[in-house]
This record gives C-alpha cells, structure tokens and sequence, in this order.
C-alpha cells in the first residue's frame, strides 16, 4: 500500500516549517486557559451547530487542535481519537493538496505581520481563508470558508491558540484555490486590509534595501538586523527609510503587507 497523504507531509519539513518555527517559542502558561477552552464547549452546545458549522481551536504548542466540534469527523472522514492525536497532521490530511503551499505562505505572513504590530493593533487583528477539504474515505472535495482571531495570547505576546469558525459553501467559490485575507485597525484607527488577489507592484529595491526587507519580514529588528549585516544602525534606518517611500507605505506594517504581497525574492 502506498504511504498515505499525512505520512507524505510529515516527511516535507517545507510544509510544517512555519508551524515549528512558532512552537519553538518560549510561551507563558495561562491560569485561565481550562476555563476558556470549557466556556468555549458551553458556547458550542448553546448555540446548537448547524450543519456545515465547524469550530476548532489550534493550539500552536504542541501542534494539536485544542478544541473542535463532533460535526467534524462526519464532515472529513477522519476518525475523532486521530484528530485528537494528530492536530496538524490530521488538519493537512483534510486539506487538497493543491492548497497546501499557498496555505503555509499566508502562515508565514500571518506570524510575522502578528510581530510587526503594537498591543492595540493585535486587539483587531483576524485573518480569513477559503480552502478545499477532502473526505478521507469518499474522496468528495467541499469548499470552505473560515474566519480566524487569537483566542489565547500569552504575556511575550504569542498567540497560543486560535479560534476557527468554520462554513461550509453550499455553492463553489469564485476563487479556484486557496484564498486568504487579514486586517486590523492601525494605531490611528486605519483600517488595514490585505488580500492575496491584491494588485501586485514593482518592488525596486537595491541588493542591501532587499536583505533588511527580508530581515524584516522574518521579525527582526533594526538593531538586529544592524548586527547580522555589521552595518551601523543609522545605516539599517536609512534603508529603512529608502524602502518605506519606494514602496508608498506610510509605516511598517503597511511596508510588510506590500512585501509580503508581492512575495519579495
């Protein structure tokens, strides 16, 4: 028999980096953490699911889901103790597999734009995606569409885990793929909104403006990048600067989603 889909993945570092790179972090337990994830099951029973509604909570430490609703092994296929047992392998596992790059991408942009932002800004902050799951044992592709927020952020400010309202789309989705969004509202009440279809630009930077952009977008700061180029700091501010106007952005989180937008290489 050949090896299943999951044990594929899990041999792919590529496709599990991002996730790993996160729970690598140093996360500071929360008292109150039990009793969210229990007023979460009330919440859930209370409401009474309809069908298509999934909630699930992803827990970045461990890489297990938290929390889900029952309705979600009937929907995949996948039996609850492997969902259970095998958070982010079960996750891919439901996932086509042609989505699975553009999935761990916009994880990436998700982690590092979550850096970039200030105690208030991360209070807005959610992101959306529109993705294809897989039945395991009848192979029929449903779409769908799932809006996201920190449900569980820890005093270093990592998310610990999310929350994941989940719809199935009764009809297909205009989009052919994977598709995502995130926004929050800036420090000055801008409303900040970033697609993956979003008009793509011509990123002219120069060969050092691109390394502090790169340094950038994997969560440094200037005086580390200052440190890892040995270059003055002044100099890491220049660049800064340069990039910022070359780009039309009117602060960094608003360089970063141009960046990452327009997938700089």
């Amino acid at each position: 028999m050949k090896e299943s889909l999951i044990q594929d993945l899990q041999r792919q570092d590529k496709y599990a980096v991002y996730f790993r790179e996160w729970q690598e972090r140093e996360f500071v337990p929360n008292s109150d953490e039990q009793q969210r994830l229990a007023n979460l099951e009330l919440t859930a029973q209370h409401i009474g699911l309809k069908e298509g509604l999934v909630i699930a909570c992803f827990d970045y430490r461990e890489l297990k889901l938290a929390f889900y609703t029952d309705n979600v092994e009937e929907i995949t296929g996948y039996p609850a103790s492997f969902l259970k047992n095998k958070g982010m392998e079960a996750g891919l596992g439901m996932i086509h597999p042609d989505d699975l790059p553009e999935l761990f991408r916009f994880q990436k942009i998700v982690f590092d734009t979550w850096h970039t932002l200030t105690s208030k800004e991360k209070e807005s902050f959610e992101w959306t995606y529109t993705v294809r799951w897989v039945h395991k044992d009848t192979k029929v592709v449903k779409w769908f569409f799932a809006r996201v927020r920190p449900y569980l952020v820890d005093q270093n400010g990592n998310i610990v885990i999310d929350l994941h309202l989940i719809v199935e789309l009764t009809t297909p989705p205009q989009t052919t793929s994977y598709d995502w969004s995130f926004s929050y509202t800036s420090k000055d009440g801008t409303k900040v909104l970033s697609t993956r279809t979003e008009p793509k630009i011509n990123v002219n930077l120069t060969k050092k403006e691109k390394m502090v952009a790169k340094l950038l977008m994997e969560g440094f700061n200037s005086e580390e990048i200052a440190q890892k180029l040995y270059i003055a700091i002044n100099t890491v501010y220049t660049h800064r600067k340069n990039i910022l106007k070359k780009l039309g952005a009117k602060n960094t989180p608003e360089m970063l989603k141009i960046l990452f937008a327009n997938s700089l290489q």
